[in-house]
């Protein structure tokens, strides 16, 4: 990532047509029927917490986080984490998770719950999830459930049914 002069910030309304066309891209029209996406629909991203990367006015890649709900236990739902391809495996959605994470930290949240890829996600701290402790509203591989804990033992405040913020 070093030899890319990529420059990191907060999301803003400005940046969400660009993400739309992005995430199209990557995930393809499946993405919709998605449980994690039906989570988000009608949801706004908290910006604030959400990242985007650039290379001069090029947007490169975006990490969003959202408001859910775990038994009724406000949590952050990361995702979508996206990259476009010619910038994948060089760093770009670590950092950008990352830098996410450390916003959501500071905000005073206390858990990010994620569907995704367990080795990736793994690297960046994220450990899986136990059977039955989110339970989603919608098909979702129970080992691809993961969490991270931005407050120690936040997990265990956690149980139930994950439901838009």
């Amino acid at each position: 990532m070093t030899e890319l002069s990529l420059a990191f910030a907060p999301q803003t309304p400005a940046d969400l047509a660009a993400i739309q066309k992005l995430e199209e891209r990557a995930f393809g029209p499946g993405r919709f029927a998605k449980t994690a996406y039906r989570l988000r629909e009608g949801v706004s991203p908290d910006l604030s917490l959400s990242t985007i990367a650039r290379i001069g006015g090029m947007l490169v890649g975006a990490c969003t986080l959202t408001r859910i709900a775990v038994g009724g236990a406000p949590v952050l739902l990361l995702g979508p984490l996206t990259v476009e391809e010619p910038f994948r495996a060089r760093g770009v959605g670590e950092a950008l998770a990352q830098r996410s994470l450390e916003a959501a930290k500071a905000a005073g949240h206390a858990l990010v719950l994620l569907v995704g890829d367990p080795p990736f996600y793994e690297r960046l701290g994220f450990v899986r999830a136990g059977f039955g402790q989110f339970v989603f509203p919608g098909p979702v591989d129970p080992g691809r459930i993961l969490f991270y804990e931005l407050e120690p033992d936040a997990k265990a405040r956690c149980r139930g049914l994950v439901t838009s913020g």
